[in-house]
């Protein structure tokens, strides 16, 4: 072949990538709301240049009816015009002056409503699109997105789903306070804590309640969860929660080098039967999608954002693996609830020495039991001004510090930098009120544990632990089994290996537990999981996921790079 060929060869190639790379695309996108009989459905346009258009289009299902159409603010300045003539829905557009496109933006927003309801459906058809500038005709590429619409929740108004929470919680307490009949033998086997979490499931799960529409997990995590650290840890002995040792720290490490290890293995053990179900090419290709599970169970929401960033997964597909995050996570901390019911057997089975965990709990219990008094309206009233003042301080240092670093550190703003956690407010949350709590637990404020400061932060906790609960649909778990097989080996292989090392260096289950959900769970769920065990350990949670937030991006990167190596070979 000729140089000048070649050189020829070498530019075509170029300008065809560009032209690919670039596509002029039209896309009737996902619904905005998945559980309203009105919602809108944006549709947006990218890389095209264009003063007028028409589009026509029309519904699938007679029940869906588009009532108005509303232009994005950069578009307002045209003239639109929206008629209908049978099931067809005619957009005419004008503007005065050529608009150029670079990248995807939102052209306008159609207005639907339906009595019907869709589940993963396409709801709109483009009978036709034409695109002009300066009577130039404009070629586009047309897609639509399936989306799921007025799903059925019978529930919505969070005063109601609050009240079915509590009243679940309430069932359950009051059960388990029985000492004679069917429940007594029924907890024996099921922990308590294990019902606060799947009563709320399966309200979830059968329509009534939902997680999508409510904010009460919101609310429990930003400020019930850092209330209930602050009261949990208002009587610390801190030198006694340093004198756990260094078995907690090697079970932690373990979990995260499960996360790390487990990843890779998975798929190569998935791709002995199903290659189909861990390939794809380019940044459709499933190890980039797993990378942000990887992220997820080692630090948590923050560290999951920067894998997505930098491994550059295909958003549209990223749903599935948010999916897996939810089902998987979900599934180990109801085995490690269930666990805590069995955990002296467990502890036999492990020839754990669990000296250190029992003289913490019997040093908090006997400075509860020296200063236990009847508490007053005053003693409470004190209790949660500590408790929420804290709320308060943690919330203003969050956002001053996370915005602070943010806009002096581009490491820190950059959601590919493996120092992005420090921009997340949920992070400082977290760890100023645990700081709160460790500083009052030296002052007189201490005392306030004897009028039931650590019981109301308990109850902190178990509304958290009801409102985690809402979010698992135990229906999904088979939406997408080939994923969600990957994630079961994945976290199996984390749980061998934390069982493994447990038994050799002789760890308490607790520290097994703990360890797992403050990689896996992250800071809203590892405080739960201690203090299941007893209240004063919540303050151990808290600060193994902290440090799982500093080392989760990190962690996430080598599992990530792990993984490509065994799926690209």
């Amino acid at each position: 072949m000729r140089p000048y060929f070649k050189i020829l060869l070498f530019f075509s190639f170029i300008v065809s990538s560009t032209l690919v790379g670039n596509a002029q695309t039209l896309v009737v996108d996902k619904a905005s709301e998945s559980y309203s009989e009105n919602f809108d459905i944006p549709v947006t346009i990218d890389s095209t240049t264009f003063d007028r258009f028409q589009i026509k289009l029309s519904t699938t299902d007679p029940s869906l009816v588009i009532h108005q159409v509303v232009l994005d603010k950069k578009f307002s300045k045209g003239t639109l015009k929206f008629s209908s003539v049978g099931s067809i829905y005619t957009i005419d557009y004008t503007s005065e002056s050529a608009l150029a496109i670079s990248k995807k933006e939102k052209l306008l927003d159609l207005k639907l409503n339906t009595t019907n309801r869709f589940s993963d459906e396409n709801l709109i058809v483009i009978n036709e699109s034409t695109f002009y500038n300066n009577d130039q005709l404009v070629t586009m590429t047309e897609k639509v997105k399936p989306t799921t619409a007025n799903q059925f929740v019978l529930f919505k108004n969070d005063a109601i789903v609050f009240g079915l929470l509590m009243l679940a919680l309430g069932f359950v307490f009051y059960t388990e306070s029985k000492k004679q009949g069917f429940w007594p033998k029924f907890y024996k086997y099921v922990p308590g804590l294990l019902m606060c979490y799947m009563i709320p499931a399966i309200f979830n799960s059968l329509g009534l309640i939902s997680a999508d529409v409510s904010e009460t997990y919101y609310i429990a995590s930003r400020y019930l969860l850092p209330a209930s650290l602050v009261l949990l840890t208002i009587s610390i002995d801190l030198k006694a929660v340093f004198n756990l040792g260094w078995k907690a720290l090697v079970m932690f490490f373990t979990g995260t080098i499960g996360i790390i290890i487990g990843g890779p293995i998975a798929i190569l053990i998935i791709s002995t039967f199903s290659p189909e179900t861990v390939g794809g090419a380019g940044f459709d290709a499933v190890w980039r999608g797993l990378a942000t599970l990887a992220g997820s169970w080692i630090g948590g929401g923050a560290n999951q954002a920067a894998m997505l960033e930098i491994y550059g997964f295909n958003q549209e597909l990223y749903g599935g693996m948010v999916l897996v995050d939810i089902v998987v996570a979900n599934i180990w901390m109801a085995v490690l609830l269930l666990g805590i019911g069995k955990r002296e057997k467990i502890d036999n089975w492990l020839k754990a020495d669990n000296t250190a965990i029992n003289e913490l709990q019997k040093k908090v219990q006997n400075f509860s039991e020296k200063t236990t008094r009847v508490p007053t309206l005053t003693d409470l009233l004190i209790i949660l001004t500590f408790a929420f003042v804290a709320v308060g301080i943690a919330h203003y240092g969050a956002d001053v510090i996370s915005t602070y670093l943010s806009a002096n550190f581009e490491a820190v703003s950059n959601p590919r930098s493996a120092l992005s956690s420090f921009g997340s407010q949920f992070f400082w949350l977290i760890s100023i009120a645990t700081l709160i709590g460790i500083l009052l637990s030296f002052t007189p404020a201490k005392n306030y544990e004897g009028a039931g400061a650590s019981k109301i932060g308990s109850i902190f906790i178990y509304i958290l632990v009801a409102t985690i609960g809402m979010k698992m649909d135990l229906g999904k778990i088979f939406e997408n089994p080939g994923l969600i097989l990957i994630g079961l080996v994945w976290m199996t292989i984390h749980a061998v290996l934390l069982i493994v090392i447990a038994k050799l260096i002789r760890a308490p289950y607790f520290f097994l537990a703990v360890g797992s959900q403050a990689n896996v769970g992250g800071a809203a769920s590892a405080p739960v999981v201690a203090a299941a065990f007893h209240p004063s350990l919540a303050t151990v949670g808290a600060l193994l996921a902290v440090f799982g937030y500093v080392v989760g991006t990190y962690g996430a990167l080598l599992c990530a790079e792990l993984m490509r190596i065994v799926a690209v070979g």
